[in-house]
């Protein structure tokens, strides 16, 4: 392999350099039809079947011999047992984290507000925090219990007072520590259940699965399909894209350290997107040098290889500020400002999901123990929307208590806007309170 074919090389002098960056920031998390039928026919029978189907389901894709629902539930008991089964330093190591988490979410948390008119009438809002909340966790080999601490922890900041996980074990495969990372984070029930199934379950409940009113978690593309179709009746995170970083750099960084950084995307998987953004164009040279020496160091190589070949770029810029305005357009999930004095660019980031400021701030240490969460939105969506937090688990309720001689003045406005959309039960609604 060579540096060359490793990694693509974009420059925002070229006059086509905008339609080769949209070519390489497209992504389409679009279901064939047949995984689009085979979710509407899964959610169908979990809604017609409950929990019949839910065990169906699980001997079928998950290959496990059970009898009944009984036997796809798991008591708290047992996420205690899995704090004693993992090793210390983990346990410490995800308590740390969720510590973290949690002190960085309690800043988050919005309380409820009003305020009084001079004629007395009160206006404010409530705040109040959604009754039940349903995490999906990607079960068997994949083992991801940061995952579990940033999705159940803001939950429980907020209030939630029951959280409902569901993970699948297929082929039996228990994952310890995401047990452990459930019970550290408070989580109140588990459910040995996942896929399709199991997003249905926790939109329209069953005989075991009490109904929640938000699902949060990734998933296959099943899961995301899924999420999709039950959005309306419940709520949802988001319909999560590739994950993905964005590197910019003023070329004075150990261009290992870039290299990594981009792998500690690329790994994820094969759509994963990984790009580099400097005004130096030897500091890019050296970045792809340290690609090619660094990429068949990974364990996990041949996926990072496709990501970085087939998604992946190093683009150069003619100073700091162009990169900037490239960083904008891309609107990444990660955005690392590897840079002598971040605080300079920081005013002029408009769109990303999370910001890694200075050299030494790698986007892993935000993935599993820095506080911010780490579901961030990706493909662009920054440009409207944000990372998870306890806002997503709280409601706002606007409250208006008009007094008497408040509702006589505002019925007066009422009124001629009411007539005025020909709406007359409304404008007579409001003047039977105005005073004489």
């Amino acid at each position: 392999m060579t540096a060359a074919t490793a990694i693509r090389r974009l420059n925002a002098a070229d006059p086509d350099f905008a339609r080769h960056l949209d070519h390489l920031l497209s992504w389409e998390s679009v279901s064939d039809d047949a995984v689009n039928q085979r979710v509407l026919e899964i959610i169908q029978a979990v809604r017609t079947r409950g929990d019949a189907a839910l065990v169906e389901f699980t001997q079928r894709f998950d290959g496990l011999e059970v009898a009944a629902m009984a036997d796809l539930i798991l008591p708290r008991e047992r996420l205690e047992l899995a704090l004693t089964r993992i090793t210390a330093e983990q346990r410490a190591a995800l308590e740390t984290a969720a510590e973290r988490v949690r002190r960085y979410h309690e800043k988050q948390k919005q309380d409820s507000w009003s305020y009084t008119e001079a004629d007395g009438t009160v206006l404010g809002q409530q705040v109040t925090p959604l009754d039940r909340a349903g995490l999906y966790v990607p079960g068997g080999k994949a083992s991801y219990p940061s995952s579990v601490l940033m999705n159940a922890i803001p939950a429980k900041v907020a209030g939630v007072p029951e959280v409902v996980m569901v993970v699948p074990t297929p082929r039996g495969e228990i994952n310890e520590i995401v047990l452990a990372a459930a019970a550290i984070a408070g989580v109140d029930r588990v459910f040995t259940i996942g896929g399709a199934q199991a997003v249905a379950a926790l939109a329209y409940g069953t005989e075991s699965v009490p109904p929640v009113d938000k699902i949060v978690g990734p998933g296959n593309i099943y899961v995301a399909t899924a999420k999709r179709h039950v959005f309306g009746k419940v709520g949802i995170d988001m319909i999560a894209g590739p994950s993905e970083i964005l590197v910019v750099c003023d070329g004075q960084t150990d261009p290992d350290w870039i290299a990594m950084d981009l792998f500690s995307q690329a790994e994820h998987d094969e759509d994963a997107q990984a790009i580099l953004v400097s005004p130096d164009a030897a500091f890019l040279d050296r970045v792809a040098a340290s690609i090619e020496k660094l990429l068949p160091t990974l364990e996990r190589e041949a996926i990072a290889r496709v990501s970085m070949s087939t998604r992946g770029a190093l683009i150069q810029v003619a100073d700091m500020a162009q990169a900037i305005e490239v960083a904008n357009r891309i609107a990444p999930e990660h955005l690392e400002l590897s840079v002598e004095n971040p605080q300079q660019w920081l005013p002029q980031i408009r769109h990303a999901g999370a910001i890694f400021m200075g050299r030494y701030t790698a986007e892993a240490l935000g993935d599993y123990c820095a506080g911010p969460n780490h579901v961030l939105p990706t493909s662009g969506t920054a440009r409207y929307s944000s990372p998870l937090g306890v806002y997503d688990f709280q409601k706002r309720s606007s409250i208006i208590h008009c007094s008497a001689d408040g509702a006589s003045e505002l019925g007066k406005v009422a009124s001629v806007l009411a007539r005025g959309e020909s709406l007359t039960a409304h404008a007579r609604s409001a003047e039977y309170r105005i005073k004489n």
